[in-house]
């Protein structure tokens, strides 16, 4: 079985991997330090409670049925089959939908709280802007680094990946190369492309939209995973990912949000009540990843 990851098909079983779950180790936050150490990651396979998200996402598919018809008459809204003479509707970062109580339930719920509390060992904050996303029929995510949208604060700061619904591969699931935020051979493109700041350096965000350019020179596998409502995948600033293509006709409906140590420093770009988010790229001439990655001799 071949999936699309950006610009190439991968081979299921061989060019993409599975992702393994942790559920095994949740009351040793220990052994999960030291598997997301080896692994870059953690799938949660039932965190939150499912019912509470597909409540979340009954609320996100009405935001988008009345803010902009982005939802085919006459299906099933939960099915959320794309209507393509819908219009636009922001979700990311808009918090009339993002601060919905059904949303915040599960993005800043008990479950996701506590896990990360136990994992630090200590009390935990999450990043005010919310990162929600619908991607449509052939969307999908270059791989990337987080650090160089985010990485001003902590050094402890995580990412949660939230499907709201049951995601297939095929519809649009995170893909992550394993052995990138370790391997000796991704070491440089940590030192370089992974410390640059978007903002400040005004460099386009995406490492490349090719997985196999990435595995054939620096190693590592891609791995991604059918994931179910109540499931979640953390990474570190220094996990390369992307997300498979979704080549169904339904949007693909996530949410990142960020994690970390309350009492280390967080980005001001992405906390307070009206957080400024990126202010300067793309606000002007913006250098391409392929120029960028010549200076760095990547």
């Amino acid at each position: 079985m071949k999936y699309h990851v950006g610009e190439k098909e991968l081979e299921f079983g061989t060019e993409l991997g599975e992702l393994r779950d942790c559920n095994g180790l949740l009351e040793d936050p220990a052994a999960l330090q030291a598997r997301m150490d080896e692994d870059g990651y953690l799938l949660v396979r039932g965190l939150h409670p499912r019912e509470r998200v597909l409540t979340a996402r009954r609320a996100i598919l009405e935001f988008m049925r009345d803010q902009g018809n982005r939802i085919m008459p006459g299906t099933d809204l939960m099915d959320a089959v794309i209507n393509p003479d819908g219009k636009p509707v922001r979700l990311m970062g808009n918090k009339s939908i993002t601060h919905n109580p059904a949303v915040l339930a599960v993005l800043e719920g008990d479950p996701i709280t506590q896990f990360f509390a136990r994992y630090f060992g200590e009390s935990v904050i999450t990043f005010d802007y919310k990162w929600l996303r619908e991607v449509g029929r052939t969307g999908f995510t270059g791989a990337h680094y987080d650090n160089v949208y985010m990485g001003r604060g902590s050094k402890r700061l995580h990412t949660c990946w939230t499907p709201f619904g049951d995601i297939p591969i095929e519809q649009g699931t995170l893909a992550i190369c394993v052995g990138s935020h370790n391997l000796p051979t991704f070491a440089k493109m940590r030192e370089t492309y992974g410390h640059m700041d978007v903002d400040r350096d005004r460099v386009e965000g995406w490492f490349t939209n090719d997985p196999l350019e990435i595995t054939r020179q620096f190693g590592g596998q891609w791995q991604t995973a059918n994931m179910r409502a109540g499931d979640v995948i953390i990474i570190t600033m220094f996990t390369l990912h992307g997300s498979t293509n979704n080549t169904t006709n339904r949007w693909r409906l996530s949410c990142d949000t960020r994690f970390q140590p309350a009492a280390e420093p967080a980005d001001e770009r992405w906390v307070g009540e009206n957080p400024k988010a990126h202010y300067a790229w793309h606000s002007g001439p913006t250098k391409t990843m392929q120029a960028a990655r010549a200076e760095w001799g990547i």
